[in-house]
């Protein structure tokens, strides 16, 4: 049981509990009554989206919730009306066509890949009981519903969410694998009842369970059973259920009745995945797509009035111009008779050249952008996956990209909220020291305890003390020595363990593994084994603990499981001298305020100093607490537990209420020391992250002395830091606390003019302390000193204040934040933050199904960011500028013609060149760039890692960089347009030939723009670049050898000539000038950090190239 972690994912506090009139009724073996009031759901699964029917309408409803779709969508209709028709209607529908058919074929073999999975999953099968009960009969999972009794062998797969009713083994016990639900390896134990394990299932007929209804909480349980003939409810909990998914280990047969199936399971419900997050680069996309929207406006509205003034002006002459309709223009039909053709006037001729003029500029909106990003991510997250520097070898995982959407986020974080447990610790623990009676037994020395003639031999060995093992084996007798046999014994008891026993390679000796979701209470459970008190068996109802070779039988009446609410869990124990008594354990914050300390209040006194100086080394502790029942006070608890524990509505509250009522007047019994080591590279990662210009903060369940010792031991605090500690245990002073924190800060504020004298403070606060704040609005003044401070450490919080401290940035700053826990109390956290990283660790594997990305040590954080989180934005920034800049080129080249053709919306470049443009002529390039390419290596990246605050101050991607890219494509359209058109003014060169070289201008310049930002060129690069040109003159010249196309061997006509290439040729020098010009006045006269750390880089390879024995590794080129 840890104090920040623990079982506290065993708590249905957040479930929604239900009276008896809305329980779920399920009769055992008998699935026609169960279903025939209410019909449950069956046990198919279906985790595919689509049906061969639905398929094409419902693929277009999603696709279609996209803004920039419908736009083109609207665009094409438009296109398909005579009055508004400029491209072939074909050709209109092509770009909307082609990315919706792209993304529809890549969802269509994902629900492939679905449906097969879903075959596969409800065609196998299971044995359920036949009607008669005469027999179990081999069922496909499909065909399972609510109600049927299910037999299950060892290494076989639960088909459904069943109650236990009987196993093989004599105590009820049956051991099941989750690693399919939560991936967990360690196994999980369930047990039958007592009341069903003797009875066989087809006599179990008539008796009725009362649960929940389904939840998607794999913890909880709540549920009861009556027998057929019996008044008395039995209660049912997490422990009797076994979920669908899950895999029965070291039990020969289970069988159990299902009481969820298919979808309604808890397997199915968790599967939703991670939680939607759309990235600040597309916001900020978005504001600029709205700009692109507003210029194009601006240019249709421009030419739609340019074109009425010329209307008006040449109204009398509109006969001899045929495009524009003329009231009385008269037009012959097949019978050769007169017809009118119909003519709107000029105001509708007006709104006509606006429609038109959209349809031409249409690409000025970037419609390949959406499915060019998708691409992007992926194969972003293709490298983050394969990276070895993010493969974890201890616990076997590798980095997971859950959240495809926002890996460029990764590179802008300004503030990391960090859980302690598990996420900057190991959470694998180690007994280190105790308190006894008021004694310290911290100086244990290193050795193991004396195997003698020892049967047991625990997989998890501890060091003991000497002394100790001395006065548990001869001060039996003595005060000081019961009181030590009592605290192991309630170490022994007090927990959720269950020992696998297994024979070693001795036959004399049985290995001992303690399987259990706490890490603390095997580290305890192992110290009580060393020091003689060995658990060897569980059962629902009892437990065995070898006491100094001894057997002793121990039975469990009832169990107060740990809760972060109480944060503490008891036992009551039926002792074999038919004593009964209880055993608590908890936090100190919890634990002190139900001890009796009127009863030896020297060794309260004493505890308490210890616990201090335990906390101050970094250790984890728990006090420990005993008190003995009598006959009454038992069965005055027993009725009401057994009230609580069967009821449907509000167990959990009747059950805390129970516990609170049984623990107080307690004997202290002592205190115990757990170290949890730092995770390798821990401290390294957190200075790289501070250089970086990251804040992390530390929210943790651990006593605050405990949390400042981690603290300076992963270096989060150092000695210079000045500590603004507050710890209040009232409103008033919680108050006086805020005023004096401000105070402190202002103080040292003031000398942060001078860097040089600039003092770093730390804050430190308890999780009470907030309480009062949160509650008393005073969140305002705590954001104006936390944001103050370089390092922020919240001691004792609880999971929902994790969560409320990450929204106190988020709501008042646009600084990027990132949550990262391993437990479930981390997942609020992890939801509430822009990213969120798991950590597949010790604890379940809740935190990674709520995480954004998921992986195995904190250190991976460094590369992670400082690499490709930078990589990440650094490109799709850039990808994102580029397209826009692309696109708007062409456009702007368009609309230069259209104002020299009297605003005819005619154009030169062939309808299929506009509509291919941004699809294919221009599209693999940017793609490939923006995964491939990379401004600076990796070594340089890891070296410098102030080279992340570019990200944070997004100087990637701005909107000043936006409004130079668009006069950037200003100039190089004029360029495009002109220098052909004035060339050629004077010849009578058709408008076809100087619309393919306008083309073949435009996507060369775009390439060679693409070319001189590439910083690291590979032969990808080099053939999506050069390839892009090449294919485009392909295409132009197939598209011209068509005899029915408008340009038929326009291209061929001005290839031959020398005029043709020197235009291309200038086209591009002079279109390149002012980004050449650009860049080298900013490389030579205003250079970025990339910049310089690029010419370092420079330096660097030519050093080793004229070095050669300095041996480089492969990174520094990557």
């Amino acid at each position: 049981m840890a104090e920040d972690h623990g079982s506290s994912r065993h708590m249905s506090a957040s479930q929604k509990e239900l009276g008896d009139e809305d329980a779920r009724v399920v009769r055992v073996g008998d699935a026609e009554r169960t279903n025939e009031r209410l019909d449950f759901a069956g046990n198919a699964v279906r985790t595919a989206k689509y049906s061969p029917l639905t398929f094409l309408p419902r693929n277009l409803f999603e696709q279609f919730h996209r803004l920039a779709y419908v736009y083109f969508l609207v665009i094409a209709v438009l296109n398909q009306l005579p009055q508004l028709a400029v491209f072939g209607r074909g050709a209109s529908v092509m770009p909307l066509a082609f990315v919706l058919i792209v993304t529809a074929v890549k969802d269509a073999y994902e629900d492939w890949r679905r449906h097969r999975s879903d075959r596969a999953e409800n065609g196998r099968l299971a044995a359920v009981l036949s009607p008669g009960g005469a027999q179990f009969l081999p069922t496909k999972w499909k065909d399972v519903r609510v109600g049927d009794v299910v037999r299950v062998v060892s290494d076989e797969s639960l088909p459904a969410d069943m109650v236990l009713l009987a196993t093989s083994e004599t105590t009820g016990v049956a051991y099941v694998q989750t690693l399919n639900l939560d991936g967990e390896s360690n196994l999980k134990t369930r047990y039958a009842k007592q009341e069903t394990l003797s009875t066989p299932p087809e006599r179990l007929a008539g008796a009725v369970i009362r649960c929940e209804r389904p939840s998607r909480n794999i913890y909880g349980f709540q549920a009861n059973l009556e027998l057929e003939g019996e008044s008395r409810r039995i209660p049912l909990g997490p422990s009797n259920i076994v979920l669908r998914g899950c895999e029965l280990k070291n039990t020969a047969w289970a069988v159990g009745v299902v009481v969820y199936a298919g979808r309604e399971t808890k397997a199915m419900l968790n599967n939703a995945g991670a939680p939607k997050k759309r990235s600040r680069l597309e916001t900020h996309m978005n504001r600029e797509t709205l700009f692109l929207s507003a210029i194009l406006v601006v240019l249709c509205a421009l030419v739609a009035t340019l074109s009425g003034v010329w209307l008006r002006t040449h109204e009398e002459e509109l006969e001899l111009a045929q495009f524009f309709h003329k009231k009385d223009y008269l037009k012959r039909d097949k019978n050769n008779d007169y017809e009118n053709y119909n003519y709107y006037g000029i105001a509708a001729q007006i709104v006509f050249i606006f429609l038109m003029a959209v349809i031409v500029f249409q690409i000025m909106i970037p419609i390949s952008l959406y499915i060019s990003m998708e691409l992007v991510r992926l194969g972003q997250a293709y490298f983050m996956i394969r990276d070895t520097r993010l493969f974890d070898e201890s616990s076997n995982s590798r980095f997971q990209c859950r959240a495809l959407n926002i890996n460029e986020d990764l590179g802008q974080i300004k503030c990391i909220f960090s859980d302690k447990t598990g996420t900057l610790t190991q959470n694998k623990m180690e007994f280190r020291c105790a308190s006894i009676d008021g004694v310290d037994y911290s100086d244990i020395a290193r050795q193991r305890p004396a195997e003698g003639d020892r049967v047991w031999a625990p997989k998890i060995s501890v060091n003991t003390d000497r002394e100790l093992v001395k006065l548990i084996r001869d001060g039996g007798h003595t005060e000081q020595g019961k009181q030590t046999r009592d605290f192991f014994l309630a170490l022994a008891t007090c927990n959720t363990i269950v020992p696998m026993v297994t024979d070693g390679p001795d036959p004399k000796k049985k290995v001992i593994d303690y399987q259990g979701e706490s890490p603390d209470e095997q580290a305890l459970v192992s110290a009580a084994a060393a020091y003689g008190f060995v658990l060897v068996e569980r059962t629902s109802g009892h437990i065995v603990i070898d006491v100094l070779g001894e057997k002793q039988r121990y039975d469990v009446l009832g169990l107060h499981e740990f809760d972060s609410d109480r944060k503490r869990m008891s036992v009551i124990i039926g002792c074999p001298d038919k004593s009964v008594k209880l055993f608590v354990k908890g936090a100190d914050s919890s634990m002190f305020g139900i001890i009796d300390k009127n009863v030896n209040s020297d060794v309260v006194q004493a505890t308490e100093k210890h616990l201090h100086s335990y906390s101050s080394l970094g250790l984890r502790t728990l006090v420990i607490g005993m008190r003995e029942l009598s006959q009454e006070e038992f069965q005055e608890w027993q009725m009401a537990y057994e009230k609580a524990s069967t009821a449907l509505l509000g167990r959990g509250n009747l059950l805390r209420g129970v516990a609170a009522d049984i623990e107080r007047n307690l004997c202290l019994l002592g205190a115990s020391g757990i170290e949890d080591k730092l995770q390798d590279g821990v401290p390294e990662a957190i200075e790289k992250l501070r250089q970086a210009g990251i804040k992390v903060w530390v929210l943790t369940g651990d006593k605050q002395e405990t949390a400042i010792s981690i603290g300076y031991s992963c270096k989060l605090l150092t000695r210079d830091m000045v500590q603004i500690v507050i710890n209040s245990r009232s409103r008033d002073s919680c108050r006086k606390s805020l005023d004096d924190a401000m105070a402190m800060v202002n103080k040292y504020q003031s000398f942060s003019a001078d860097p040089q004298l600039r003092v770093p403070l730390a804050l430190i606060i308890d999780g009470n302390s907030l309480v009062y704040i949160f509650d008393a609005d005073w969140d305002e003044k705590l954001f104006e000193i936390a944001i103050a401070c370089d390092v922020v450490l919240c001691c004792r919080v609880a999971p929902l204040q994790k969560a409320g401290i990450v929204d106190l940035i988020k709501k008042r700053t646009s600084d990027m934040t990132l949550a990262i826990g391993d437990g479930a109390n981390d997942v609020s956290m992890i939801q509430m933050a822009d990213v969120g990283i798991g950590i597949s660790g010790q604890e379940g594997r809740q935190a990674v199904m709520a995480s954004d990305f998921a992986m195995g040590q904190f250190r991976f954080l460094v590369p992670l960011l400082l690499v490709h989180g930078h990589w990440n934005y650094q490109r799709m920034a850039y990808m994102i500028l580029y397209n826009f800049y692309r696109n708007a080129t062409f456009v702007f080249v368009l609309f230069w013609y259209v104002l020299y053709t009297g605003f005819t919306l005619t154009t030169a470049i062939t309808e299929w060149s506009s509509v291919l443009y941004s699809v294919i002529y221009t599209a693999v390039p940017t793609i490939v760039v923006a995964i491939l390419d990379k401004d600076l290596s990796r070594r340089t990246l890891l070296k410098y890692p102030q080279l992340y605050g570019p990200g944070q101050r997004e100087e990637n991607y701005n909107l000043r960089l936006f409004i130079f890219i668009m006069m950037d494509s200003i100039w190089q359209s004029i360029a495009c347009f002109f220098i052909p058109y004035l060339a050629y003014r004077k010849s009578v060169i058709d408008s076809s030939s100087l619309g393919d070289l306008w083309t073949l201008s435009v996507v060369i310049l775009v390439n060679i723009h693409l070319a001189m930002d590439v910083i690291r060129w590979n032969w990808i690069t080099h053939v999506a670049i050069w390839g892009s040109i090449v294919a485009t003159w392909i295409c132009v010249m197939i598209i011209d050898s068509i005899p029915i196309m408008p340009g038929f061997w326009a291209i061929y006509k001005v290839m031959g000539t020398g005029l043709f290439w020197a235009l291309l040729l200038a086209v591009t020098v002079v279109g390149m000038i002012p980004h050449f010009a650009a860049k080298a006045f900013s490389e030579y006269f205003t250079p970025s950090d990339i910049q310089i750390a690029r010419e370092m880089e420079k330096s660097q390879d030519t050093h080793d190239a004229t070095h050669p024995e300095v041996q480089m590794s492969s990174v520094s080129r990557a």
